[in-house]
Formats: C-alpha cells, sequence, structure tokens
C-alpha cells in the first residue's frame, strides 16, 4: 500500500495514537476511518443545505415532491 506523510500536531498525534490503542488499530486506520466519516458528514450537511434552498422556493420544492410522489408510485410497496 502506498502512503504518504502528513503532518500534525503533537496533540492530534498524541489522540491518535491514544485511539489506536484503544481500538487495537493502527494510526493509519484511525485517520482513514475519521477522515471517511468526517466525509460523510460533510456530504450530509451540504445535502441538508440544498435541500434546505430548494424549500425556500415554493415552486421548486411543489415540483420537487411532485417528482417523488411519482418515484413513489413506481415501487408499489406501500412505503
Amino acid at each position: 500500500m502506498q502512503s504518504t506523510t502528513v503532518r500534525v500536531n503533537p496533540t492530534t498525534h498524541k489522540v491518535l495514537a491514544n485511539l489506536a490503542e484503544e481500538t487495537h488499530s493502527s494510526i493509519q486506520t484511525v485517520l482513514r476511518e475519521a477522515v471517511e466519516t468526517y466525509r460523510r458528514e460533510v456530504f450530509l450537511e451540504r445535502t441538508n443545505q440544498a435541500y434546505a434552498e430548494l424549500k425556500k422556493n415554493p415552486k421548486t420544492w411543489a415540483e420537487y415532491q411532485k417528482e417523488m410522489a411519482a418515484w413513489d408510485h413506481t415501487a408499489k410497496d406501500g412505503l
């Protein structure tokens, strides 16, 4: 596996090392999982912001709801 060096301050390194020890994993694994968790959080925040913007415009929000209703009928599962 290729790797690269990432500089972190001593406090962050200590936190990473402690988490690695507690979870019986490597610092690299802890960091990879933390970055993935953060990536997902940012994605969801942006998605929520986009929905909030969509809701600000009653016309586009109504169009969106109409389209979602049409898709709901395609499943025919009653959910």
